[in-house]
């Protein structure tokens, strides 16, 4: 018997075919069992059975009798989650007791630090944590890739809303790599509220703070772990550090301040120099500056070329010699 095309279900959710050939065997008294090749459901589910004289033909079970048999079924079924459920209850009920006991506060405040194992978990823990906020959020975004997911995007944008109109700020610290990324940009422009934004050379892995109560950081290099921070001193030390690189960042949104180009040579290409000397790898220096690879190669070739040098041993020496490190700190 071919059933070739035939989705497979189960018995208590019939297919199109099936119900169609059921269907005329009920108004005709029976069919072919050729009929039945492309539905094998049928036999199976106990709706057809072959006659007992002629068992090329396939008569139809009473609608009424098959509905109740599926139904008894599904009901079967049913009772046994639940009592699958019940076992699970008592099996964990009292590991429970003992995580409670082993994680339970002193204070009564909430737990001091929280993994949380996933994405969806992370962005539910920080909508949940922004729902209760009334003062401000401080966001430090080092990458571009949080602007390719446009599910993520979608969600912050949202919830950020919400906050600035409850009268809250928003302050939020990016590399000079995204400084004209068009995700970036265009979240401001549509934002409406107290917003601003600045940049750094680098800045430190993803950092949201919520009230200065409550802070979220990355514990895998992947993002799909985090930590949700809740213990006073840590958020402390989270505030000061965005405190201390607010201050030092060139404003991006919603005054833009040009950062300077001296002798030729870009900001983002001082930086890479800066790296380039310390001894840093292209990926290390790309994952510290927020870019791609081939864009961090692109600024060496430059580099290469504005200080004639030949060499990656002879670019360092180069920058070492030309001043553009000083420069930088003039040029702030």
């Amino acid at each position: 018997m071919s059933t070739e095309g035939h989705r497979v279900h189960a018995m208590d959710d019939p297919c199109e075919a099936g119900t169609e050939v059921y269907a005329r065997a009920l108004r005709e008294g029976r069919v072919r069992d050729t009929d039945a090749e492309s539905a094998p459901c049928l036999i199976d589910a106990g709706l057809l059975h072959p006659v007992v004289e002629d068992p090329s033909w396939l008569e139809p079970a009473p609608p009424a009798t098959a509905l109740h048999r599926l139904l008894r079924a599904i009901k079967d079924r049913v009772a046994e989650e639940r009592r699958r459920e019940e076992r699970l209850v008592t099996a964990f009920e009292p590991l429970l007791r003992i995580a409670e006991r082993q994680t339970a506060p002193t204070s009564g405040s909430p737990l001091a630090i929280t993994v949380l194992s996933n994405k969806d978990r992370i962005n539910i823990a920080i909508t949940e944590a922004m729902a209760g906020a009334s003062q401000e959020l401080l966001c430090i975004q080092p990458h571009t890739n949080y602007y390719d997911q446009r599910g993520p995007h979608v969600v912050a944008f949202e919830r950020d809303q919400s906050l600035l109109d409850r009268g809250a700020r928003i302050r939020t610290l990016y590399p000079h790599t995204l400084r004209h990324a068009p995700m970036a940009i265009a979240r401001y422009e549509n934002l409406r509220g107290d917003v601003e934004a600045r940049t750094l050379d680098e800045v430190t892995d993803r950092l949201v703070l919520i009230d200065r109560s409550v802070a979220f950081i990355p514990a895998s290099r992947d993002l799909t772990t985090a930590l949700e921070i809740r213990h006073p001193a840590l958020i402390a030390f989270c505030a000061t550090t965005f405190d201390r690189l607010w201050h030092l960042a060139t404003p991006m949104y919603p005054e833009t301040v040009q950062l300077p180009v001296v002798d030729g040579v870009t900001p983002r290409q001082r930086a890479i120099a800066r790296l380039l000397v310390l001894g840093h790898t292209d990926t290390t220096i790309a994952d510290r500056l927020g870019m791609n690879v081939r864009t961090a190669r692109v600024h060496i070739a430059k580099l290469a070329s504005i200080l004639g040098s030949e060499s990656r041993a002879q670019l360092g020496y180069l920058i070492g010699q030309s001043g553009i490190l000083e420069q930088e700190g003039s040029a702030q």
